[in-house]
């Protein structure tokens, strides 16, 4: 008996001695992934003055042994606007942080942000990065940079807004820019967009799921149906502009990053001035019977056409359409168009100035096809770029009364269109029209997409007509009263 009383301490203090010095189990494996509380941490205060909030998530580990996080850190290092605090311990790139089988520990994450700044962004991304067993994984961290009117809200991206005011008017005067996400429909509203209003739209890809498919769609546009009207009412000095919501400068000139601009079909009474629509997929659709008077605008980096109609009547002047992938003008399926002093470049690219026809065809070989008339009238416009041939017609009855177009005192470039085999009499329709080439002298640079008229010889100096009631070119400079230049603008000497 004394011996068993002797021996139990003994094997009391063993056993606790392997207990405490038992090797803690990890795994290794690249397979043994970390679970979030969320895939995206928003902070959805918008700031009225310069502050700061906190937010957190979990991270968990789902498995039956320990698992050891190589590294924690912020993707933007010492830039990062974000601080992190790890289960209590501050710091923005921690390393060999340890989690129990099935347990969890907090990431707390917080941002200052000077709303009144323009040049931030208006959402700010960064990631969490997470280095497990050679494995990587984020978590988002999305703050508000700006104050600003999100429409429909800031997490409308991916979504559809209708908006109506039963045959009212929606003024958008709010001092602060307004920024889109998701689709906008204006139905049975005006909107009346005064000047020097700045809108920001939020693009990307959208999804639909259903249960057979997957469909995605170009994201980020705003559009016009059934009473509702668009009035862009910009100055001289105070354009309205429409642009990605992206502001850093890597993106300043990159095509496609929201859609455009949709004026649906039966929509009448749209009338955009001085304006600058840049970086969308299209700048404006105009669809069948619709009306747009577009006056001092300008149109460009569209990963599409500037201007598109659609069997609809528009009226341009004084416009500048240039850097667009597609076409600068299409206008396809008849309408009737008038466009006056107005200049499409398009260097670079493979889509030609400007493309007109008057059927949509119903199969690849156009044997099946529905027919709308085109009336299109050109008066001192430029349309030229880098490819010999800058206009597109598809005349598919080849018959004057369903395809009439005239171009006055233009500036054209074609080649391969005037053949036997193309449209032979397309100078006939062109009186007069001076058909030059790269050789020619004509805009200031290019290469800067400077398209004012070179002051040295220009070809499109003196070569227009008065018009009256358009005195004034897109820089608001006064035209000669006798002899005009071609063009948007006038040459200044």
């Amino acid at each position: 008996m004394k011996f068993v009383f002797r021996i139990l301490p003994f094997v009391l203090i063993s056993s606790l001695f392997f207990l405490f010095c038992q090797k803690e189990k990890f795994t290794f494996s690249p397979d043994a992934s970390l679970e979030f509380s969320a895939d995206t941490l928003r902070f959805d205060t918008v700031f009225t003055e310069l502050g700061s909030a906190t937010r957190y998530f979990k991270i968990y580990n789902r498995h039956k042994k320990s698992i050891r996080i190589s590294k924690i850190y912020l993707e933007n290092g010492s830039a990062s606007l974000f601080n992190l605090n790890i289960d209590g311990i501050p710091g923005d790139n921690q390393s060999d942080i340890e989690i129990a089988p099935n347990d969890s520990l907090y990431v707390f994450a917080e941002v200052t942000i000077n709303p009144n700044n323009d040049n931030n962004p208006f959402v700010i991304n960064e990631n969490v990065v997470f280095e497990t067993n050679g494995n990587v994984q984020k978590v988002v961290l999305e703050a508000w940079g700006q104050n600003a009117v999100y429409l429909p809200s800031r997490f409308g991206a991916g979504g559809v807004a209708g908006y109506g005011c039963n045959g009212g008017e929606w003024l958008w005067d709010d001092p602060r820019p307004y920024v889109i996400y998701g689709i906008l429909v204006i139905d049975s509203c005006t909107v009346r967009i005064p000047a020097g209003t700045h809108v920001y739209v939020h693009g990307g890809l959208g999804k639909i799921v259903t249960d057979t498919a997957i469909y995605r769609y170009n994201d980020g546009f705003i559009a016009f149906q059934g009473a509702g009207k668009l009035l862009v009412e910009g100055t001289l000095d105070n354009p309205v502009i429409f642009d990605s919501d992206r502001l850093e400068p890597e993106f300043e000139e990159d095509p496609g990053q929201w859609t455009g601009i949709w004026l649906q079909e039966g929509t009448s009474g749209h009338s955009i001035e001085h304006c600058i629509i840049r970086n969308s997929v299209i700048g404006i659709r105009v669809d069948s019977a619709a009306d747009l008077t577009l006056r001092n605008a300008q149109i460009y980096n569209t990963g599409s056409s500037g201007l598109v109609g659609i069997h609809a009547n528009i009226t341009a002047e004084n416009c500048l359409f240039h850097s667009n992938v597609g076409y600068s003008v299409q206008l396809e399926y008849g309408g009737d168009y008038n466009f006056t002093y107005c200049t499409a470049a398009s260097y670079g690219v493979d889509g030609e100035a400007l493309r007109m026809g008057n059927a949509v065809c119903l199969d690849p070989g156009c044997i099946d096809y529905v027919l709308y008339p085109l009336k299109a009238r050109f008066q001192n416009c430029i349309f030229f770029g880098s490819r010999a041939d800058q206009i597109t017609l598809f005349d598919r009855l080849d018959d004057r009364t369903q395809f009439d177009y005239e171009f006055k005192n233009c500036i054209v470039r074609v080649r391969d269109l005037i053949k036997e085999t193309a449209y032979p009499d397309f100078l006939d329709h062109c009186q007069p029209c001076l058909n030059t080439d790269s050789q020619d002298t004509l805009f200031v640079n290019v290469n800067d997409r400077d398209f004012h008229l070179d002051t040295i010889g220009s070809v499109a100096n003196r070569y227009a007509v008065p018009v009256p009631g358009i005195d004034l070119d897109l820089d608001g400079k006064m035209r000669d009263g006798s002899t005009p230049d071609a063009g948007c603008f006038e040459i200044e000497f």
